[in-house]
């Protein structure tokens, strides 16, 4: 498939049929995390793999808009040490999308469950608790979970609405790009 018909239809599912994954898959997948860049090749990411039913149904409650976990056969944590780089949220920012675009490329359905700066309950955070429940050191920020499995639900893919061509100037802010 070409990358740009990848683009548009990959959706963000949130509902998987009860099939694990394979091993040689979830392999593919931290494959296309580890071949990103990273800024001055510092690579501070950490991927935690979650296949355990139980583990996976606690992960649902880190925070609002999780629940999605509850019936995915797999979730990738992506964390960072933040100590080997200032800009980690970039470097798995950028590992999580590939984990997600090559979901998509190997027929596998993803979505992205934000857990930096989000609150788990009113005196935890989402971090924190996930941080508990896996273990996670503190050295080692979470940015998200990646829920992945074969899709129980079909999304639309991405129509030409999503071009917002008014938000792109042309050599300074402001001029029209097209």
């Amino acid at each position: 498939m070409e990358f740009f018909e990848v683009l548009r239809k990959r959706r963000s599912i949130r509902r998987f049929r009860d099939k694990p994954v394979p091993r040689e898959l979830i392999e593919k997948l931290l494959e296309a995390a580890f071949l990103l860049p990273s800024s001055y090749n510092r690579r501070p990411w950490h991927f935690i793999v979650v296949d355990d039913r139980e583990k996976l149904e606690a992960l649902s409650r880190a925070k609002l808009g999780a629940s999605g976990l509850k019936t995915a056969p797999l979730a990738i944590v992506v964390a960072a040490d933040e100590s080997r780089s200032d800009v980690w949220v970039e470097d798995a920012s950028i590992a999580a999308e590939h984990i997600q675009l090559a979901a998509f490329d190997l027929g596998l359905a993803s979505f992205w469950v934000q857990i930096r700066n989000r609150m788990h309950n009113e005196t935890k955070t989402a971090e924190e608790y996930v941080r508990g429940l896996l273990g996670i050191p503190k050295n080692y920020r979470v940015l998200c979970i990646v829920g992945i499995g074969y899709p129980a639900e079909n999304k639309p893919p991405h129509g030409d609405e999503v071009f917002e061509w008014e938000k792109v100037s042309h050599n300074e802010f402001g001029k029209r790009f097209k």
